[in-house]
């Protein structure tokens, strides 16, 4: 009886969840050091982790009941739907099946390679298969004791017995191909036979004869025969425009099904439905002549469907339900308030926070040669307008994006000296000099370098910020970095210090400089449209690519203006130096107005780039935020201390700040083309306005709370203009060209604002509880802030349960599976799996307190962490930007770590305090 009351009670469900995210979590660390096999062998497929999840089922379950949750609506929907969605997992587990169909043009098949290897065993006598059998298997290298097996397969009164000896993987990291070493033993004859195992591809036969028996075996992949056949007629493939990185791909296909056939077009997000069978544009050959399709048999579809469904249907209703816990906290809180919050705007000046030198700074160059001098004094002051103009040509960038020059300049000065401006000219006029005058720039200071080291290696005064070009090569003209750069490079990014990272910062500079000098990157020439034409049309190209490559008159001209350009700025004639630019912007305009882009557009992006929002505002939230938390402190430490008209100015700075946010993501939106969370930068800036929004929205009325918002919304600013993090616009992959994006991520990733704001509101928490002895008023403001922190939690444990399952939905419709344990995803899981049990620790009496809320919010915010950092560059994985080895984790990760813990222990003394019923 007391078993059965744990295992329907809080603890139970507590205990469960911690199981299957600590397994999860576990689990994509084994898969990235040991290979996806071995983590669906120790976890994903275990029947430990199986039994977690049926036992969670049966708690939940249990709960429902015993509670009657039935009797509130949207507290038994969004419950009882992961029962459903359980269910439909099961489903899809045990009956559904996964695979890959490789199809040349023009050829017809029904047959699918399974996802799954299988041992195959068939045993023939002559031409006659007398029996056949196979079994699921997959080996695992982290513990090999693990991967026996011993099979018996009976036939004709013989016995044939299969055992496992070994299995000798390729690479003990990767796990994915290998050797298996199996003893075939048949009425007490035994034969020991290897079988190569190949991940995907249908495995090699190896016979061996007893007597009168063949008996063959194989492991691998093995065909499964469909219900109907598809045939391609013709593969798709676009790139974009100068460049090899696919736009989209796609397969025209005939479906045959009973005499009955249809065309239908696969590409991606765009699937192909037949029964319970989904097709997905996953790859194509490397000779484009084929496709290669992503097989899913999902019976479990619906059943999850349904769950996801009654999921946000209830999560949604919560918000609502008068009786929730998040209705209840809501009015607690709006009955303390600490701060008026007021919605008037007014207009306040942003100083620029780019560290950029004074128009005035006098020019150093190496060499003191006047004549070079006065050049370098002369563009600076002379050459504004046409630098302007530079800028505004549009350049095709490595991806295939059209963009104004402006912006490869600005990227170009800015990876250079770390700033957007140097030496009291813009990015545009120093690529226009690099770009011209070569001899020049070349003995400029302008590649930034750090390491007292490689100052000395280079011969460089240690006082010296920057080198020149010149610097980095020797008497005879030889590259002084090639062995340390090379060294360097095979180092493992773990273990590179600051020298081995310099080194190979200094290098890239070097290489972009020369491609600059030589004008490799400024591709601002398309070709005049050909048919004839094998090069692609929409191909642009740098000055001397096009005047080697371009032919008749489009060579003549283009070898006219190019020289006349150069010669122009070389005499310092700047009217003609216009002119010819004029001429390039003209022949843009006739010869690429297919894809370049409109004036308006290139004006707006230079505006952009200028305005430079995103890091401006990085200073003022941290500033601002600042101010609000030590403003909040002394309120409550000091009540009688009631400064309205600075909360007031306070509440309106902020307001026009996260104006100009929503203004800046909307600009780049219009820029980009696609919403403003695809890659790790935007995502940066989504998260920041999330927490703001959190702040404005839901928490206006607490001082302290808004305050906290803001320095979240500061700090992951910061950490998205961190040098490893790229600012560029880009193309998207094909697969995020959905509708479901914008859906998908918006959710998710905004759950982060919220939990980020939980977790500086736990920390602040603390802090309180530290000095909470002898001070009885903290109690209660203690108990406010624990409910907003609550209702943080709430309100983004919603958004990432809701965003995660619709990115399910997503990849379902994608790419035929919504689910692959893919590090990402399983993270994501992890992460609402820990939220989950910080919601639900207030149903333990011991650890309903606002100390444990404050310290497992603050905690649990590790896995958020994790989860859109971690996995990006520490895990492998569809979602990753991990590539090789990790990089080092930073030391002030380390410190604020050990701050946490330092604020947790200090708490621990004083946090005899109850939570709000």
């Amino acid at each position: 009886m007391k078993l059965f009351n744990f295992l329907f009670s809080f603890k139970a469900t507590l205990l469960l969840l911690a199981v299957l995210a600590i397994g999860a979590g576990v689990a994509t660390f084994i898969e990235n050091d040991f290979g996806t096999s071995s983590a669906r062998v120790l976890v994903y497929n275990n029947i430990w982790y199986e039994v977690a999840l049926v036992l969670t089922t049966i708690n939940l379950i249990g709960i429902i009941y015993k509670f009657k949750m039935w009797k509130n609506l949207p507290r038994f929907l969004f419950h009882f739907s992961f029962v459903v969605i359980l269910l439909g997992a099961i489903i899809t587990r045990y009956v559904g099946y996964e695979g890959i169909m490789q199809i040349p043009q023009g050829t017809t098949t029904n047959e699918m390679i399974s996802l799954e290897p299988y041992l195959q065993v068939t045993v023939k006598d002559g031409e006659n298969i007398i029996v056949h059998k196979e079994w699921q298997k997959e080996f695992t290298s982290l513990l090999p004791e693990l991967n026996n097996f011993s099979y018996k397969v009976d036939f004709d009164n013989n016995n044939l017995t299969i055992d496992y000896k070994r299995f000798q993987f390729e690479k003990k990291e990767q796990a994915k191909m290998g050797l298996l070493t199996i003893d075939v033993t048949l009425n007490g004859k035994k034969e020991t036979l290897r079988l190569p195992g190949l991940s995907g591809q249908i495995g090699v036969p190896r016979e061996i004869q007893f007597d009168k028996y063949v008996v063959v075996l194989e492991y691998g992949s093995k065909f499964i025969n469909l219900p109907f056949a598809i045939r391609l007629n013709e593969f798709q493939l676009e790139r974009y425009p100068g460049s090899m990185a696919p736009s989209s791909y796609a397969s025209e296909v005939t479906v045959i099904k009973d005499n009955k056939t249809y065309d239908y077009r696969i590409f991606m997000n765009r699937t192909l439905n037949e029964g319970n069978f989904l097709f997905f544009q996953s790859s194509y050959f490397p000779d484009e002549t084929g496709t290669v399709l992503s097989v899913n048999n999902d019976p479990g579809k619906w059943p999850t469907y349904l769950g996801y469904f009654l999921l946000t249907l209830g999560l949604f209703l919560n918000f609502f339900d008068k009786k929730s816990r998040f209705r209840k906290l809501t009015k607690y809180v709006a009955n303390k308030n600490l701060a008026m919050f007021i919605l008037a705007l007014t207009l306040i000046s942003t100083s620029n926070l780019n560290a950029n030198e004074n128009n005035n700074t006098e020019i150093q160059v190496v060499d003191d040669i006047n004549s070079r001098v006065d050049y370098l004094n002369k563009l600076k002051d002379e050459s504004k307008l046409t630098a302007d103009k530079f800028g505004h040509l549009s350049v095709q960038g490595n991806g295939g994006r059209m963009k104004p020059l402006a912006t490869l300049n600005r990227e170009i000065v800015q990876k250079l000296s770390g700033r957007a401006t140097f030496l009291g000219m813009d990015a545009d006029q120093i690529v226009l000099g690099m770009v011209t005058r070569p001899d020049i720039w070349k003995d400029v200071k302008i590649i930034k370098i750090n390491t007292p080291k490689l100052k000395k290696f280079l011969g460089v005064p240690e006082n010296e910020k920057y080198i020149s070009f010149s610097e980095a090569f020797g008497e005879k003209n030889d590259y002084l970095l090639t062995k340390e750069s090379e060294k360097a490079l095979l180092t493992k990014p773990i273990e590179r210090g600051t020298y081995e990272k310099d080194i190979i910062k200094v290098d890239e500079k070097l290489n972009i400089i020369y491609s600059v000098f030589n004008g490799a990157l400024l591709n601002i020439f398309p070709r005049v449209y050909d048919e004839n034409s094998i090069n692609d049309n929409q191909k642009w190209y740098s000055p001397l690519e096009a005047m080697q490559e371009f032919t008749g008159q489009n060579q003549a001209a283009i070898n006219s203006v190019v020289r006349g350009f150069f010669n122009s700025i070389i005499e310092n004639d700047w009217d003609s130096a216009n002119n010819y630019l004029d001429m390039i912007a003209l022949y843009q305009e006739k010869v690429g107005s297919d894809i370049k882009p409109t004036n308006s557009k290139i004006s707006a992006e230079i505006l952009f780039n200028k305005l430079d929002i995103f890091f401006n505002l990085t200073l003022a939230y941290v500033l601002l935020g600042f101010v609000m938390v030590v403003l909040a402190f002394i309120i409550i430490f000091k009540p009688t201390f009631k400064p309205e008209k600075t909360t007031k100015i306070i509440f309106t700075i902020l307001a026009i700040l996260f104006a100009t946010q929503t203004f800046g993501m909307g600009y780049r939106w219009y820029l980009s083309g696609h919403a403003p969370w695809s890659d790790i930068y935007e995502t940066l800036i989504y998260i920041s306005w999330s927490a703001v929004f959190a702040g404005v929205v839901f928490f206006r009325n607490s001082l302290l709370a808004l305050g906290a918002a803001t320095i979240i919304a500061g700090i992951f600013m910061f950490t998205a203009h961190l040098t490893d993090v790229d600012p560029q616009i880009t193309n998207l992959v094909p697969v995020l060209k959905s509708y479901w994006l914008t859906i998908h991520v918006s959710i998710l990733t905004a759950s982060y604002g919220f939990f980020g704001l939980s977790a500086i509101l736990g920390f602040l928490t603390l802090i309180m509880f530290i000095f909470r002895k002898n001070r009885d008023h903290l109690d209660d403001i203690i108990k406010q802030i624990s409910a907003i922190n609550e209702i943080s939690l709430i309100i983004g444990l919603a958004f990432i349960t809701i965003g995660n399952f619709l990115g399910g939905v997503w990849a379902n419709e994608s790419w035929g599976r919504y689910w692959g344990w893919d590090p990402k995803e399983t993270w994501a899981y992890v992460s609402i799996v820990v939220y989950a049990i910080v919601v639900h620790l207030r149903f333990v009496k011991v650890l309903n307190t606002p100390y444990v809320l404050a310290t497992a919010s603050l905690l649990a915010f590790s896995s958020i962490m994790m989860t859109y950092l971690g996995v990006n560059f520490y895990l492998s994985g569809m979602h990753s930007y991990a590539t090789g080895d990790p990089v080092p984790i930073p030391t002030w990760a380390y410190l604020t770590v050990a701050t946490a813990f330092i604020a947790i222990f200090l708490a621990y003394k004083n946090r005899d305090l109850k939570n709000i019923e």
